[in-house]
C-alpha cells in the first residue's frame, strides 16, 4: 500500500490522476458543458462564503456522524453515481464501493456503470449500496433492472431527472470518445504514455457497461450498446414516471437533479425520501446557476417536508460544512472520488475520504461547533452567502 500522507488536499489527487488515466477518460470526468461557465462556477461560488471563527469553545467530543434518509453515516458525504468509472480505474465501481464500505459513508452505482449491480454485491460482500437509475424507453429493461437492483441488495434507488437529453460536451467529441472509443492514432499515443492503467485493464474482464450489456434485447456488443443507449435514452420523462418508478420500487426514493423551488415542490409531491440539488457536475444546463447557489432557496421552499441533498463542486470537507450549514442534510461527490480512484485506485478514494473528513472536522471545530447537526447557516459570514 503507498505512503499517501504526502497526499494533502483533493487537487494533489487530481493532478496524479490527471497523469495517470488515459486523456479521453480523464476529460470524460473533468469536464462540463459548453463553454463549462456551470462547471466552474459550481466549485467557485463556494469559495465566495465566508466561515465565521469562534474561540474559546470546548472543541472536544467532536462528531461528524449524522443519517441520510435514516442511514447512519460516517460523516454528510455519499459518493455520487459516476458513469464510466471503471475507466478511471480498473473496476472502479468496486474498489470505490469497498472504500466507501469501510469509511461507513454510502456509494451509488451509476445505470451507466462498467461493473453491474451483480459485481457490487458480490464484491462487498452484499453490503447494502445505492443505485442510480436512468429513464430509458424500454421500459421491461428498466423494471428487470430495479428488480436486480433489489436482488443485488440496493438500499435506495437515486432516479436522475435531468438527463432526458444530453448536453453537449467539446472535450468528448474532440477527444473521439465513443462507444466503443475511436482508436485514433492521438489516443493511441496517449494509452502508451500510461502503462500502469493499461495493464489494469487488461487484467479484468469488466469493459463495457456491465448493467446494460447482455441485459437489455439485442445488445450483445459494444456497437449494438452504442446505438441502444442513443435511442434509449427518454426525452418524454414526466412524473408520471416517477410515481410509476417509486411504486415499481417500493422502497426509498432520492430525486437528482432538482434546480428549481417548483420542481422540489413537485418532488416533495412525489412521495420522495430526498432531492438533490444537482446540476449533473456542469455537464448539462451550462448556464444554470452552481448547486450552493441554488440550494438556500430550495432548502427554505420545502422545509422539513423531505430531506435536501447537494452535489456539484465539492472539492473539501469545507465545502461539505458550507453546505449542511445552507440547508443540505448530505453532500455527495463525483470528481472528488474519481480523482482519488485515479491517483491510486481504492487507496486513492480512501484518502479523499480522509481528506474531506478530516477537513470537515477540524473547520466545524473552528466554527464553534462539535456536532455535525448542531451546524447552521450562523456559522457563515452574513453577506458571503
Amino acid at each position: 500500500m503507498p505512503d499517501l500522507s504526502k497526499i494533502t488536499c483533493i487537487e494533489d489527487l487530481r493532478a496524479i490522476a490527471q497523469r495517470r488515466v488515459p486523456k479521453m477518460f480523464y476529460d470524460y470526468a473533468d469536464s462540463g458543458a459548453w463553454t463549462e461557465g456551470t462547471y466552474r462556477a459550481n466549485e467557485s461560488d463556494f469559495q465566495k462564503i465566508k466561515l465565521r471563527q469562534r474561540v474559546a469553545v470546548n472543541m472536544e467530543g467532536r462528531s461528524t456522524r449524522t443519517t441520510m434518509i435514516g442511514q447512519e453515516v460516517a460523516m454528510p458525504v455519499a459518493i455520487a453515481p459516476t458513469g464510466l468509472t471503471g475507466m478511471q480505474h480498473a473496476d472502479g465501481e468496486i474498489l470505490g464501493a469497498r472504500a466507501a464500505k469501510a469509511f461507513d459513508i454510502p456509494f451509488t452505482l451509476s445505470t451507466m456503470s462498467i461493473c453491474s449491480l451483480e459485481d457490487i454485491a458480490e464484491n462487498t460482500d452484499r453490503h447494502p449500496f445505492w443505485f442510480q437509475l436512468y429513464v430509458m424507453k424500454d421500459r421491461d429493461f428498466i423494471e428487470r433492472l430495479i428488480d436486480r437492483a433489489k436482488a443485488a441488495n440496493v438500499s435506495a434507488l437515486q432516479l436522475t431527472l435531468d438527463l432526458q437529453i444530453l448536453g453537449q460536451r467539446h472535450k468528448d467529441i474532440k477527444n473521439g470518445l465513443s462507444t466503443p472509443p475511436k482508436p485514433t492514432i492521438k489516443n493511441l499515443i496517449n494509452l502508451a504514455t500510461k502503462p500502469r492503467w493499461c495493464m489494469g485493464m487488461l487484467g479484468t474482464k469488466r469493459r463495457t457497461f456491465g448493467n446494460i450489456a447482455g441485459h437489455a434485447k439485442g445488445v450483445k456488443d459494444l456497437s449494438s450498446l452504442s446505438s441502444w443507449t442513443a435511442e434509449q435514452f427518454d426525452p418524454a420523462l414526466s412524473w408520471a414516471d416517477v410515481e410509476w418508478i417509486k411504486k415499481r420500487w417500493g422502497g426509498k426514493l432520492i430525486l437528482k437533479g432538482i434546480m428549481d423551488e417548483e420542481d422540489a415542490r413537485l418532488a416533495v409531491a412525489s412521495g420522495a425520501d430526498a432531492l438533490i440539488v444537482s446540476n449533473h457536475g456542469g455537464r448539462q444546463l451550462d448556464g444554470a446557476p452552481s448547486s450552493i447557489a441554488a440550494l438556500p432557496a430550495i432548502a427554505d421552499a420545502v422545509g422539513s417536508q423531505i430531506e435536501v441533498w447537494m452535489d456539484g463542486g465539492v472539492r473539501s470537507g469545507q465545502d461539505v460544512l458550507k453546505a449542511r450549514a445552507l440547508g443540505a442534510r448530505g453532500t455527495l461527490i463525483g470528481r472528488s472520488f474519481l480523482y482519488g480512484l485515479g491517483a491510486y485506485g481504492q487507496e486513492g478514494v480512501t484518502r479523499a475520504l480522509q481528506i474531506i473528513h478530516k477537513e470537515l472536522d477540524i473547520t466545524m471545530a473552528f466554527c464553534g461547533r462539535t456536532q455535525i447537526d448542531d451546524v447552521k447557516s450562523d456559522i457563515l459570514l452574513p453577506g458571503t452567502f
